[in-house]
């Protein structure tokens, strides 16, 4: 259409389905494109299309709402309104075609319906009986229509004729202007798919386009952080190609990001001009320094930045990255002299630096106080989640049988109900819009993650690749009878297991089953994951932990659980042991779900087995070890020791022994100095005079001097007369020594 003539424009227009249905619109549409078509026969091109693009118009959508009722009166006399609606009709017709960047400032509500009835009638008879009419006419399908439609007023044609290239540069577009992705969604991509007009191997989905990688290649890991030196580039880039076959690809980029930011970037940037890895000593002693410390960057809730220098954790770990980088090197150059021999150099990094015992030590205590904080609450918590999912379905439930625009009642508070009839939005008595949908779905997914970790102990990212397949039954061989199993995908061990499902984890399967099955098929849809560990997307599959975004089936991700676990956590109101308020972590159930079996008699090996852990002391490292374990077993010691022991040792005092044991120790606070006296036994120093006791001080003093030791801390654990100048013997030792202190004769030698 674009290359035809006026008159030909104009009478495909007069027909159907352009025809539109009362005189004036028909009128008020053919002077229009009449009048524009006028004018843009002023400009230079061969087709319609070419004159709009030579035209001022094509330039500016704003220029065009102010100026183009000046712009065509030039070659016909027509009102402001019947130029837009002979512009619709033009685009409408493919006769203009408006590009994306224009349509994105060009804003008017008549455009998406004329192309639908227009452009592609049975393209998008077809596209809203697979969405649903529910959906068609929701906030998320309209966006989705309106992508659709401006693409195919971009680009020509009908839904059929959509690329993927098309969508993309959509998407691109929506990225490029302040709109953001939420203006068109990535609905209609997926809707899109649903009508088969895409090849199969286009992407399942758009979303997180901007945030996916992909796998980088080895080069593209160590140009992250820029290395000057061309040789050492290269070497790196070599090494990690080396490595790469044996390791999983989050190590390899951890491995990257420690051999150029944390080491050799950093020496380069503070000592430039190094060629070889054989660095000088001061380098290495600098480099070391500044490992020791990071800067810590947050957001205040002003927006400024604010920088703390903290102790870095992980520098062990890059001492350990950068000593088996020197010694493979080492070790290579034997094999391949040509190839690793010239980089051969001594390591910077010894052993003992390497050592990682105390910090796994602090994070051990750290850890196990965490899990005995949490799992005398974990009830609590649970009851809580299940509470609060509870009072939200509850709301939503009356907020959906309200009518639209209708007040009600929630806990006392008054709440309007939006207009929306599809939405479930809400504003309380001070005007703030409330999701209840929303509120509702975080609380059914905290219910959900809280009853499947603590009833399997899985990984989150374990737990997040469930799908429906994973549910399979065993008979057992003796009795016959069948026991359900859960079938746990390889996730850090590589290694598959399964597990037990018990009835309260079949309750909670069977509840996310009936959630995300889709109502129509009756199917778990098929929904693609993409794998942050791996950058990689998996095959689409029924996974458990999914839900409808947006009308597109979409996966949980490990944020969001931690987010609604904060959530839950924030109203139980529970805190620690400092007062502060009690948060979960997905590896805080699996903590407490070890070591309860253990606690509870499971043996540690099956422990293992069931944790899915390579090493039964990674199992042994989850279990916190309670102080009641170690009081009873202080108990059991000295129940068999009183056995051993009279009888009489253990009675009970009177009451004038005990009135006289609490009076020892107010008694003590009269001695000068540290007295180390036993319970029972007088005190030498309590009645001293003062010029002898001053006089034992200057000996003492004078006596170190000429010794030339500083014995620190030698006075309070030790009485002065020991120091005396003609010597002197012990007046007592701390601890349960029972026999009287003598005084000792100053002149014994």
């Amino acid at each position: 259409m674009t290359s035809a003539s006026a008159d030909e424009v104009l009478a495909v227009l007069e027909q159907e389905p352009f025809r539109a249905k009362s005189a004036h619109m028909r009128w008020q549409r053919r002077s229009g494109a009449r009048a524009l078509l006028a004018w843009l026969s002023g400009f230079d091109g061969v087709s319609w299309q070419e004159r709009w693009e030579a035209s001022p118009a094509a330039a500016c959508p704003q220029r065009w709402r102010r100026e183009a009722e000046a712009w065509v009166n030039t070659a016909a006399a027509v009102r402001a309104a019947n130029i837009q609606s002979g512009l619709l009709m033009l685009a409408a017709a493919d006769v203009i075609r408006l590009s994306l960047p224009w349509q994105m400032d060009w804003h008017t509500g008549n455009l998406g319906a004329l192309v639908e009835e227009c452009r592609d009638p049975d393209g998008f008879a077809r596209l809203k009986e697979i969405a649903g009419p529910e959906r068609w006419v929701s906030a998320g399908g309209g966006r989705a229509r309106r992508a659709l439609v401006r693409i195919t007023v971009a680009k020509g044609g009908g839904l059929a004729d959509i690329t993927v290239g098309d969508a993309l540069e959509y998407d691109a577009e929506l990225r490029r202007t302040a709109h953001g992705v939420s203006s068109g969604g990535t609905l209609y991509y997926a809707w899109l798919r649903e009508l088969g007009h895409l090849p199969a191997d286009a992407p399942t989905t758009l979303r997180f386009l901007e945030k996916v990688t992909g796998q980088l290649t080895c080069t593209q890991l160590v140009d992250r952080h820029p290395v000057a030196s061309p040789g050492i580039r290269a070497l790196l880039v070599d090494y990690l190609e080396e490595r790469r076959p044996r390791l999983d690809y989050s190590t390899v980029d951890n491995l990257a990001r420690h051999l150029t930011r944390n080491f050799w970037a950093d020496i380069e940037r503070h000592h430039p001009g190094l060629e070889t890895l054989h660095l000088p000593a001061e380098v290495v002693t600098a480099w070391k320094v500044r490992l020791r410390t990071r800067v810590q960057r947050r957001r205040r809730p002003d927006g400024s930045i604010e920088e703390t220098v903290v102790e870095r954790a992980d520098r062990v770990m890059i001492f350990i990255a950068v000593r088996a980088f020197y010694l493979d090197i080492a070790r290579w150059a034997s094999e391949e002299p040509a190839r690793w021999g010239p980089w051969a150099a001594p390591c910077p990094v010894k052993v003992a630096e390497t050592a990682d015992r105390k910090r796994v030590a602090r994070t051990k205590a750290r850890m196990d106080q965490r899990t005995r904080e949490r799992l005398p609450v974990l009830e609590t918590f649970a009851r809580a989640a299940a509470d609060h999912h509870r009072q939200a379905t509850a709301h939503l439930d009356i907020a959906r049988a309200t009518e639209p625009g209708g007040r009600f009642t929630l806990d006392g508070a008054p709440y309007t109900r939006g207009r929306n009839p599809a939405g479930a939005a809400a504003r309380d008595e001070h005007g703030r819009l409330v999701h209840l949908d929303r509120v509702e779905h975080r609380a059914f997914w905290a219910w959900a993650t809280v009853e499947f970790l603590r009833h399997t102990g899985v990984r989150v990212e374990e737990m997040l690749e469930v799908t429906h397949h994973a549910m399979i039954q065993y008979r057992l061989p003796t009795t016959g009878e069948i026991v359900p199993l859960l079938q746990i995908a390889p996730s850090k061990t590589d290694v598959e297991r399964v597990l037990l499902v018990s009835p309260e984890l079949a309750d909670v399967l069977a509840t996310i089953i009936r959630r995300v099955r889709d109502p129509k098929t009756r199917l778990i849809p098929l929904v693609t994951r993409y794998d942050d560990q791996e950058r990689q997307w998996n095959a689409p599959a029924p996974v458990l932990f999914q839900y409808n975004r947006g009308g597109e089936p979409s996966t949980l991700n490990s944020q969001t659980i931690r987010d609604i676990l904060k959530e839950t956590a924030a109203s139980t109101r529970l805190t620690d042991a400092t007062g502060h308020p009690l948060h979960f972590t997905p590896q805080d159930f699996r903590r407490m779900f070890i070591t309860d079996a253990i606690r509870t008699g499971l043996p540690p090996h099956i422990a293992q087995v069931i944790a899915g852990h390579a090493h039964i002391n990674t199992t042994m490292g989850y279990h916190a070890v309670y102080p009641t374990e170690t009081i009873e077993a202080h108990r059991a010691f000295i129940a068999r020791r009183r056995t051993l022991r009279p009888a009489e040792e253990y009675r009970t005092p009177t009451e004038a022994e005990w009135e006289d044991f609490l009076g020892h120790f107010e008694r003590r606070k009269l001695s000068v100095g540290t007295c180390a006296r036993a319970y029972g036994t007088a005190c030498i120093h309590e009645h001293a005079p003062l010029t002898e006791r001053s006089l034992e001080i200057a000996q003492f003093s004078g006596r170190m001097e000429s010794l030339g030791t500083t014995f620190t801390g030698r006075e309070e654990r030790c009485s002065p007369t020991r120091f005396g100048s003609s010597g002197g013997s012990p007046v007592g030792s701390a601890g349960g020594d029972r026999r009287p202190v003598r005084a000792v004769s100053a002149d014994r030698s």
